[in-house]
């Protein structure tokens, strides 16, 4: 690992400037369960790491205002897993943080962080789709908000522009929020980065499907109609994710699966999803 300079804030302010004095050759420290490895492996070298674990204003990690749960950037994925109100209103969200690599990384690792990385198989993005998460960015020109479907740009690549960082994650907290499950594939059984993500959220007669390692980016699509109907026939259904699937597009050169069985996998999940989905609400879980 090669030397560099380190700041640790105590204001959100102070953390911006710096970043945008360090420019590209500055990285945000927070859980730095990504950042620490591709330090030590060469894949990155910044100048600068600005630690925003003590900064006052990103307390407390997980909050409910104004009709939204705020998720802080210091919001572990243990924390995360563990919040009754995350797990009353968005219980999805706590199944995919708390199956984020072993115990100890969710102790460290960040929601906000996960996001950031804009990895196209990151846990808690389908979820955060789904129940339309909204991303809070500081820059040096004050806050500025996006949908998190507008956040992620490609595999590694956010709409995150030089000296700005991430605040907060923020979900709406609706009367009837969507009722969802959390779903994946993976090579083995434990800490391992998934083939295939996807997150399946029924509202109504409104489905919002989102997946993920199948592409440069976590997309989220919906259907209207066939997919809750329960008296859709198995060849409707099947038509339907056929369509909504359509963009998906594996990389060939991925060592974690093919794209053939990746796509098949994709719809496989996709209807286990559902259905796990159509009993909750049924049985009246969120």
């Amino acid at each position: 690992m090669q030397a560099f300079e380190y700041a640790s804030p105590r204001e959100l302010g102070s953390a911006v400037g710096l970043l945008a004095d360090g420019g590209l050759e500055a990285r945000v420290l927070a859980g730095g369960t990504d950042l620490i490895i591709r330090m030590r492996d060469g894949t990155l070298r910044p100048r600068l790491v600005v630690d925003i674990k003590r900064i006052e204003e990103l307390e407390p990690p997980i909050e409910q205002i104004d009709g939204r749960l705020r998720l802080s950037a210091a919001a572990t994925m243990a924390e995360v897993a563990d919040s009754p109100l995350v797990r009353r209103h968005f219980g999805a969200l706590a199944e995919a943080a708390s199956i984020v690599g072993s115990i100890q990384i969710r102790d460290r690792a960040t929601v906000v962080g996960n996001v950031c990385n804009a990895s196209p198989a990151a846990d808690t993005a389908p979820p955060l789709l789904v129940y339309g998460a909204v991303v809070v960015v500081w820059g040096a020109d004050g806050e500025r908000t996006l949908p998190l479907e507008d956040f992620f740009v490609r595999s590694g690549v956010t709409a995150l522009r030089p000296g700005e960082l991430v605040t907060a994650i923020e979900l709406p907290l609706e009367p009837a929020p969507p009722v969802a499950a959390y779903v994946r594939r993976t090579r083995r059984r434990g800490h391992d980065l998934a083939s295939v993500t996807l997150c399946c959220g029924v509202s109504g007669e409104v489905v919002r499907l989102a997946y993920g390692s199948v592409g440069p980016r976590p997309l989220l699509i919906v259907d209207e109609g066939v997919l809750a109907d329960p008296a859709a026939s198995r060849e409707a259904r099947a038509a339907a994710f056929e369509r909504l699937f359509a963009d998906a597009s594996p990389s060939p050169r991925s060592m974690r699966a093919g794209p053939a069985y990746r796509l098949a996998m994709l719809r496989v999940l996709g209807d286990r999803a559902l259905e796990l989905a159509l009993a909750r609400r049924a049985g009246g879980r969120p």
